[in-house]
């Protein structure tokens, strides 16, 4: 199960998402996860896929239960398979 401890190390496809913060204006889109590589997400919007780098961006995603979570992007900078092996101080 998901939870705002543990989405560092847990699969991001198929979550909503939505930039919050970029560092450039053009990034500010939501939709869903479609795709992870090691430095971008795919989001997939209502006008189409849109694919934005993982390094300048402050995404929140909505975990199941509804629950809001905010991440900076540099936390996510990883393979998903290689995120699970490192170790997190989360502050809230």
């Amino acid at each position: 199960m998901i939870t705002p401890y543990n989405i560092l190390r847990h699969e991001l496809t198929g979550l909503k998402a939505r930039v919050v913060k970029a560092k450039h204006n053009g990034y500010k889109i939501s939709g869903t996860v479609k795709d992870e590589t090691r430095n971008t997400l795919k989001i997939k919007t209502e006008a189409g896929d849109r694919v934005v780098p993982k390094d300048c961006i402050v995404i929140d995603f909505e975990i199941p239960g509804g629950a809001v979570v905010r991440v900076d992007g540099k936390l996510l900078i990883a393979r998903p398979e290689e995120r699970i092996k490192k170790k997190y101080r989360i502050k809230f």
